[in-house]
């Protein structure tokens, strides 16, 4: 699944991209695309697009009040939902499109005269501005819950942005400190739980506890001053290594493309050391780890029952 530094790459990318276009056209391609009954999508046609940011593991399109025509005093923009100009927006407060991927879903650039298919393969939902710009969100496989929550004025207060716990490069070591204090668990489920801190997943948390060289399943509640502290140093220096590569792309990467030291590199040799790289396997998920770095060469029972080293 994408994590910070792919989504916060990919915003940059979209707001260099489409900031100022004006909304033209929104096409649900899927009854599961939208997850919000009110506002409708349609809202926000004929407004500009402002910005294009990032929170935890989402995407925040901001669409702005429509610009007002000087000579007609009415909104200025094409077409809205159909070909007769209806359903547009009117003014009001700023409209925030949030996009989840969750696990690969893409929002992929329609370049402007570029072929469009009536039905594309995987599509969700299709955006498409002014200029002939267009914006496709899809998502590969049956499952589907990649999509779009609409939400009008602020977006802290309301799902599903209000139950994220802080950003996770944002969080410092005192306060990473009180929050592993108030949340006791295993390391790696404390790094990826998005109501505690946000915007890691899996990846993320295996090169976060190789770099810090913890067991992934060390109780947090257990860390001193001085490990919270490098907890905090491997975030930050994870996600900037990540950001740099990902800004160096022209679109988000696939997830073996991603820089690791551990991470999907079951049965390779350690970056940095004489060991391995092995995994605990879940059913739906790997745990990737050292054991040379990380556990005193202790090698973690393969199942969710162990009682695994602390």
């Amino acid at each position: 699944m994408p994590e910070i530094p792919e989504i916060r790459a990919h915003a940059e990318r979209l707001e260099a991209l489409a900031a100022g276009e004006v909304l033209k056209r929104v096409e649900p391609l899927s009854f599961t695309a939208f997850k919000t009954a009110s506002p409708q999508p349609s809202a926000a046609l004929g407004r500009p697009l402002c910005s294009v940011g990032q929170r935890a593991k989402y995407l925040l399109l901001r669409f702005a009040p429509p610009m007002q025509d000087p000579a007609s005093g009415g909104t200025g923009g094409g077409a809205g939902l159909g070909d007769d100009g209806d359903d547009r927006g009117d003014g009001g407060d700023d409209l925030t499109f949030v996009v989840h991927l969750m696990q690969g879903g893409r929002l992929r650039v329609l370049e402007p005269g570029a072929k469009r298919s009536r039905r594309p393969r995987d599509g969700l939902a299709r955006f498409e501005f002014d200029s002939g710009l267009g914006l496709l969100l899809t998502e590969p496989g049956t499952q589907k819950r990649a999509g779009v929550w609409v939400l009008e004025g602020g977006v802290a207060n309301a799902e599903p942005i209000a139950g994220l716990g802080p950003e996770a490069t944002e969080v410092d070591p005192a306060g990473m400190a009180k929050l592993m204090a108030a949340h006791s668990g295993r390391l790696h489920n404390f790094l990826r739980d998005q109501r505690v801190i946000s915007g890691l997943g899996r990846r993320l948390a295996n090169e976060i506890c190789h770099r810090v060289k913890l067991s992934p399943f060390a109780t947090v509640g257990r860390l001193d001053a001085d490990v919270v502290g490098r907890v905090v140093a491997a975030i930050e220096a994870v996600v900037d290594e990540s950001l740099v590569f990902e800004r160096g792309r022209p679109k988000m990467s696939r997830s073996a493309e991603r820089p690791s030291a551990v991470h999907g590199r079951t049965g390779a040799p350690c970056v940095a050391c004489d060991d391995v790289v092995r995994a605990v396997e879940y059913r739906d998920y790997s745990v990737n780890y050292c054991a040379g770095c990380q556990t005193g060469g202790r090698v973690l029972a393969d199942n969710t029952t162990s009682k695994f080293l602390r």
